[in-house]
């Protein structure tokens, strides 16, 4: 079986630097969706990752529409 992320989102909450994703889950022998739009949230604690979310969330804010 596979685990297959299928969104990603990048935020700052009352915690911290917080990922929340989507995914779904294949059966690798048939291609068969076992389930989707499963959903898990994490409080990003590693130094090295959290400089990346936040470098992530830097480059949105460049690019908002004028």
């Amino acid at each position: 079986m596979s685990k297959i992320i299928t969104s990603a989102t990048v935020f700052n909450d009352a915690v911290g630097v917080r990922l929340s994703a989507t995914y779904s889950e294949i059966d690798d022998q048939t291609g068969r969706i076992i389930s989707d739009n499963k959903r898990f949230d994490r409080v990003i604690t590693d130094a090295e990752t959290k400089t990346h979310a936040r470098a992530l969330l830097e480059y949105a804010g460049e690019n908002i529409p004028e």
